[in-house]
C-alpha cells in the first residue's frame, strides 16, 4: 500500500476515477485510531512503538485521533498524501506522523514522527490499541449457546446469545462477538475476529487471523435452478462449502456462497470490502483486493494481486490473470488472460483504449453537428458544380 497516496489511482490507471481502496483505508484508519481515546500517551512513546523518530517535544501527551484538517490539542493526525500538505501548516493538532522525507515548505507547530512509511506505522499503531482494547475481554459468556460437542480453545471469546452448533472448532485466540451463528463442523482457526451479526453456514472453513465484520454471510447456498418445462424452477442442492485462507477480511453484508459441489474459495490475504457478492465455487487468489458492490458470478477464478474497483461485475466460467487491475463500474465479459492488463468500461476494454475513447465519444453531440453542417456544404457544393 505504501506506494498510493490518498485519491490516487492505481498505477497506469490515472484518470478522474480514483483507487477507491487506499480512501477507504485511510477512512477506516481515522475511525480506529478512537482506540487512542482510552488512554493517553507521549509523541515519544508512539515513535519508539512505530520504529519512528520524534522532530519536536517527546513529552508531547497525546489523547485522540484527528483528521488532519480538523486537528486540535492533544490529538494525533497524520500525512501521507501531498494534496492535504497545506494542512499540516494550519492544523492544532499536536502531533503528525510524517514519511522520513517530508521536507515543510512553511513552519510547522505540531511534533513530527518521522517515519519510513506512514501506512504502514499506522497499521502497527492501529494493532498494538486494538490488542489493548480486546485484553480487557474474555471468557464465554453465559447467555451464549455452545453445543457440547463443539471444541473451543480455553482462550476463546464469546459473546452472548451467539451460537455455536454441534462440531464447531474454534482455535486460539479468537473473538466471537455477540449474535453470531456458526453452523454444524464449522471450523475457525486462531486469532480470529468475526463481528456481530456474522453467520458461517454449516462445514464452512475460516483459516487463522481472519476478520469477518458484521453481518457477513459465509456459506449460504449458491443460486443454482434447473429450468422446468412448466415455467417453474427446480433447487439444485448445494453440498460443498466456502474456505477462506489466512489473514482474509470480509466486510460487513458481503455475501459468499457455498460451492455446488467442492469449496468457494477466498485465498490467503485477500480482502473484501461491503456489500460483495461471491457466488459459488468462485475462487479468489492471494492478496486480491475488491472494492464495494462487486459481484463475481459462479466458477469465475480470480488470480492473486488483483485489484478490483467497486461494482464491478464479473460473468460466470471465466479467468482472471494475477495482477490485473479492474476500474470501479467496470462489466467483464470474457476472461483477461494477460497478467498485469488494466482495463476500463463495460464491457470493460483496455484502461487507455477507453480513455481515448471516452474522449472521442463524449464529443458525438458535437462531432454529429460538425457533420451535419459538413454535409450541407457538400450538397451546396454539388449543386453549384453541375
Amino acid at each position: 500500500m505504501s506506494q498510493f497516496c490518498v485519491g490516487q489511482p492505481f498505477p497506469g490507471m490515472e484518470g478522474e476515477n480514483t483507487s477507491i481502496f487506499i480512501l477507504s483505508l485511510c477512512f477506516r484508519i481515522i475511525w480506529e485510531l478512537s482506540y487512542l481515546c482510552r488512554m493517553q500517551v507521549t509523541a515519544g512513546q508512539i515513535a519508539a512503538l512505530v520504529n519512528g523518530k520524534v522532530e519536536g517535544d517527546p513529552d508531547t501527551p497525546i489523547t485522540a485521533p484527528s483528521k488532519i484538517e480538523e486537528g486540535g490539542p492533544g490529538t494525533i493526525s497524520f500525512l501521507a498524501n501531498p494534496k492535504y500538505e497545506h494542512f499540516a501548516y494550519q492544523t492544532k493538532a499536536s502531533a503528525l506522523l510524517v514519511s522520513e522525507d517530508f521536507e515543510p515548505k512553511e513552519k510547522i507547530t505540531a511534533t513530527l514522527i518521522r517515519v519510513q512509511d506512514v501506512y504502514q506505522s499506522l497499521a502497527v499503531l492501529l494493532k498494538h490499541y486494538e490488542s489493548m482494547n480486546a485484553s480487557a475481554q474474555s471468557g464465554q459468556s453465559e447467555l451464549a449457546f455452545v453445543h457440547a460437542s463443539a471444541k473451543l480453545d480455553p482462550s476463546v471469546e464469546v459473546g452472548p446469545f451467539s451460537n455455536i452448533e454441534a462440531g464447531v472448532q474454534i482455535g486460539a485466540g479468537t473473538r466471537i462477538s455477540p449474535q453470531v451463528y456458526l453452523g454444524p463442523n464449522v471450523q475457525i482457526g486462531k486469532g480470529c475476529i468475526l463481528y456481530p451479526g456474522v453467520r458461517v453456514y454449516r462445514d464452512c472453513v475460516i483459516g487463522d487471523y481472519c476478520i469477518l465484520h458484521s453481518n457477513a454471510v459465509i456459506g449460504s447456498d449458491g443460486f443454482g435452478f434447473v429450468p422446468k418445462a412448466d415455467g417453474t424452477y427446480e433447487k439444485i442442492a448445494q453440498v460443498g462449502n466456502v474456505t477462506l485462507g489466512e489473514r482474509v477480511e470480509i466486510g460487513a453484508n458481503t455475501v459468499v456462497d457455498r460451492a455446488t459441489m467442492g469449496s468457494t474459495r477466498i485465498l490467503d490475504g485477500a480482502k473484501l470490502d461491503n456489500l460483495i457478492q461471491i457466488a459459488h465455487n468462485v475462487e479468489i487468489g492471494e492478496n486480491t483486493v475488491i472494492a464495494a458492490q462487486a459481484g463475481i458470478a459462479g466458477s469465475t477464478k480470480v488470480g492473486k494481486n488483483v485489484m478490483i474497483g467497486g461494482q464491478a461485475g464479473f460473468v460466470g466460467h471465466i479467468e482472471i490473470a494475477d495482477g490485473v487491475r479492474i476500474q470501479a463500474q467496470s462489466g467483464i465479459a470474457a476472461a483477461i488472460k494477460e497478467p498485469g492488463t488494466a482495463v476500463y468500461g463495460s464491457p470493460a476494454i483496455p484502461y487507455k483504449d477507453y480513455l481515448r475513447s471516452y474522449s472521442v465519444f463524449r464529443k458525438l453531440p458535437a462531432l454529429q453537428e460538425q457533420i451535419r453542417q459538413l454535409e450541407i456544404q457538400l450538397a451546396i457544393l454539388l449543386k453549384d458544380s453541375k
